[in-house]
């Protein structure tokens, strides 16, 4: 259920030629639950994320997701996602076909436009779109997004001056993401915190 709420250059960003890692720690209010960790080279996008839950020393959540993504001129051009969540299987096969961007999730389809996004939280230009695709379950969201304003935040121990901004997804009017992201003065991602629908807090730090 935490993973609903997870699935994110305004100027001069080009995925031409560039190679970047962010790897996160991720903790659940206070208690680390595990890593997500994005790898980007040339216009290749690499997602892995692995969380476990546990209550009195129990497993009641576990989570892992993979995902490859390739970018052209900020547009999707193919997306290949698998999940497992609690056991349930999620699968999302996605590419650009002539006008169109055809996404299948466990076998079914949708046509979305031919400049589509996921939730790239690396790329600031998500912050200008108003339509938005989770990977995980092939929901493709309306967002809306709301500067909140300049404030300085700890990033791997040490005071950093960020942008703050909040995203909100939702889909047939219902709300489905609470997103707040860090951006650094050179518009490098470097903090996400997410609320979800039972309050609890999700909250990535730059390793």
């Amino acid at each position: 259920m935490w993973t609903k709420t997870l699935f994110l250059s305004m100027a001069l960003f080009t995925l031409n030629a560039h190679s970047k890692d962010w790897a996160f720690d991720v903790y659940l209010d206070k208690q680390k639950i595990g890593t997500h960790t994005f790898s980007l080279n040339d216009s290749q996008l690499t997602s892995k994320a692995n969380f476990k839950v546990k209550v009195l020393f129990i497993n009641a959540y576990d989570y892992v997701h993979s995902a490859q993504e390739a970018w052209q001129n900020d547009c999707l051009t193919k997306l290949s996602a698998h999940t497992v969540e609690n056991k349930v299987v999620m699968d999302v096969e996605a590419k650009l076909k002539e006008d169109a961007f055809e996404v299948a999730y466990n076998k079914v389809s949708q046509k979305l436009p031919a400049c589509t996004m996921t939730f790239a939280y690396w790329n600031p230009k998500i912050l200008t779109q108003k339509k938005l695709l989770n990977p995980q379950n092939a929901e493709y969201l309306d967002t809306k997004i709301q500067s909140i304003g300049n404030e300085t935040i700890q990033v791997r121990g040490r005071p950093t001056d960020t942008t703050h901004y909040k995203i909100m997804g939702a889909l047939n009017g219902k709300n489905k993401l609470n997103i707040d992201l860090w951006y650094d003065q050179t518009n490098d991602w470097v903090a996400l915190k997410s609320t979800t629908p039972e309050g609890y807090i999700i909250d990535y730090r730059l390793k």
